[in-house]
């Protein structure tokens, strides 16, 4: 389970690296850029969780 949190705490930098630093200046292309950041985290987080449910039943 510890390299899932790792990579996620790596998403979870990505983000704000990107919210903070490399921000677009087109406001809808940025707002596109954080939808496709925010799904991909919570795809991470419900694939976590699928593997640890997993996990449990055995």
């Amino acid at each position: 389970m510890k390299p899932h949190l790792i990579v996620f705490a790596v998403l979870i930098a990505i983000f704000i690296a990107y919210n903070f630093f490399f921000r677009i200046e087109d406001d809808r292309t940025n707002t596109v850029v954080n939808i496709l950041l925010a799904s991909i985290l919570f795809g991470y987080i419900s694939f976590m969780a699928y593997s640890l449910l997993k996990k449990m039943k055995k």
